[in-house]
């Protein structure tokens, strides 16, 4: 729950009334934050979609959050592209947001959208719903970097509301370009890897994605280079995948709409941790 209201009361109370005043701005600022918590557990109308009270405040706040910052992140540029309107829209499918459910995901988007969104106020409204759990958020950043490099770009406005989106979730501007480029090596790595391993196109694969590129990938992937020794990898290995397993992140508040995405990176970090055992023969 947050404590601001009560925090901000009490000061201007003692400001004002000395000690009976930073009484009564308690009870004032106690009851603002009771609801504004309420309020934004109901934004974009998502809390009505999960059954325990615990649930509502955790994912519906992810929803919201997730899909405002996407909105946000879309018109960095100044205005939103049919193009990333389309790449919501795959994120929607992605996550099986169908119905009233998508309906209240496009709502969360075009509020995003809005030049005076609070885009740090609600990001720190989510990172206290999810209790700082830093798995959860991220997951929450890989899924909007992955939607906001889906049309094959990243503007320089798009890059600078994902420093925002990491600061104010407790992630360094390293921890964000270190993402960004796992993310950009897993996206050539699935294409190619999956490419390689079915026989399809294979001379197209060794022109535009060697076998040397997919295991220079595969060690960007693991957060590992091709000088660490194979006790390092497959400690980074285990790490990555203990971050990204389904059940612990539903455990800790992942929504099962956002879980898909959890799956796909286990899955990208499995093959990567295959290629790099193949390759050093441990």
């Amino acid at each position: 729950m947050s404590y601001w209201g009560k925090i901000i009361g009490a000061v201007i109370g003692m400001a004002i009334l000395k000690l009976p005043g930073a009484i009564i701005g308690l009870i004032v600022g106690h009851m603002f934050d009771i609801n504004y918590a309420r309020d934004f557990s109901r934004q974009g109308g998502f809390a009505r979609f999960f059954s325990s009270k615990e649930t509502i405040q955790q994912q519906a706040v992810f929803f919201h959050a997730l899909f405002s910052a996407l909105g946000h992140v879309c018109k960095a540029d100044g205005q939103v592209t049919p193009e990333e309107i389309q790449v919501a829209s795959r994120l929607m499918d992605d996550m099986k947001l169908h119905g009233e459910l998508r309906k209240e995901a496009q709502q969360a988007f075009r509020e995003g959208k809005a030049r005076d969104f609070p885009l740090t106020e609600m990001l720190l409204t989510f990172k206290q719903n999810a209790h700082g759990r830093r798995d959860i958020l991220q997951v929450f950043l890989e899924i909007l970097i992955a939607a906001a490099c889906a049309d094959g770009r990243l503007s320089t406005g798009e890059l600078k509301v994902l420093q925002t989106v990491a600061s104010s979730l407790g992630f360094s501007s390293a921890d964000l370009q270190f993402l960004i480029t796992r993310f950009e090596a897993g996206e050539r790595f699935r294409r190619g890897f999956h490419q390689q391993r079915s026989g399809q196109r294979q001379q197209q694969f060794h022109q535009h994605y060697s076998s040397k590129t997919a295991l220079e990938d595969a060690y960007k992937i693991l957060g590992v280079g091709d000088k660490d020794d194979d006790k390092s990898i497959k400690r980074a290995y285990k790490k990555l995948m203990s971050q990204h397993h389904p059940d612990k992140l539903a455990a800790k508040g992942l929504p099962e709409q956002a879980m898909e995405m959890a799956n796909q990176r286990t899955q990208e970090i499995q093959s990567a941790y295959e290629l790099v055992k193949e390759k050093r023969g441990f």
